[in-house]
């Protein structure tokens, strides 16, 4: 099951099969693709798992197990990997929040995510070699940029797992929080992001021109509500 939650201007999208440790079926890949659809116009995005023990532990292998054609597979990868584009693409700032471990598949979520924020006690890991296969999804390519393409290589081509400082010093973890904090920091952050302004910064970091880095801002610059909040600014000192 995935939920969608709204809360003060984000989004929220949980996957919540604890029987599978939060492994993604084929079902959960329809689920995900209409959450993302019904969080059209949120300013904040964080897909999370449900519990403690896992963010999601991969593709769910007992439903999965039943692809055996090289177009099933291609089939299946395309599948996840469009709708990880599609969190990376999405419109407002989208937060990883890893609730738990993040094995596999679930690494490769996490990394089409702008940010992830780790409970302290987590792991991650891009471990698809201990089945004798890579990442399909993009998280390969995502993981490169974000750690280098030699410690792309390092982690995912030998599996090594990754505590959640570790992660945050590599770069490939934002932010990290004690677990008894965890649950109110991601919703903190979600808060603090879902505004227009960080929407237009994350469109203008993933490659606008100085032309359309400048209209952005004077966009923004002449409507009302900057207006609103400069008043608020200059009559504090008055």
């Amino acid at each position: 099951m995935v939920d969608l939650e709204l809360d003060q201007g984000s989004a929220i999208i949980t996957i919540d099969r604890p029987h599978a440790r939060n492994a993604i079926a084929p079902e959960t890949m329809d689920q995900l693709d209409k959450a993302i659809d019904a969080a059209s116009g949120a300013r904040a995005l964080v897909i999370r798992g449900a519990g403690d023990q896992a963010f999601v532990s991969g593709g769910d292998l007992k439903q999965l197990s039943e692809i055996r054609t090289l177009a099933d597979a291609e089939a299946m990868a395309w599948r996840m990997r469009l709708i990880c584009d599609r969190l990376a693409a999405f419109p407002a700032p989208v937060i990883a929040a890893l609730n738990g471990h993040a094995f596999g598949g679930g690494a490769e979520v996490a990394v089409a995510a702008d940010i992830r924020i780790a409970a302290a006690d987590v792991k991650i890991a891009f471990n698809q070699v201990a089945l004798a296969i890579m990442p399909a999804w993009g998280g390969a390519e995502r993981l490169a940029a974000l750690v280098g393409r030699g410690r792309a290589l390092m982690l995912a081509g030998s599996g090594i797992a990754l505590d959640a400082a570790e992660a945050h010093r590599l770069g490939l973890v934002d932010r990290v929080l004690a677990r008894d904090d965890f649950d109110a920091g991601w919703r903190a952050l979600a808060r603090s992001l879902a505004n227009r302004p960080a929407g237009e910064i994350k469109r203008v970091l993933a490659g606008a021109s100085p032309q359309e880095a400048v209209t952005a801002f004077a966009r923004l610059w002449i409507e009302d509500e900057h207006w609103t909040a400069a008043d608020r600014v200059l009559n504090r000192h008055k």
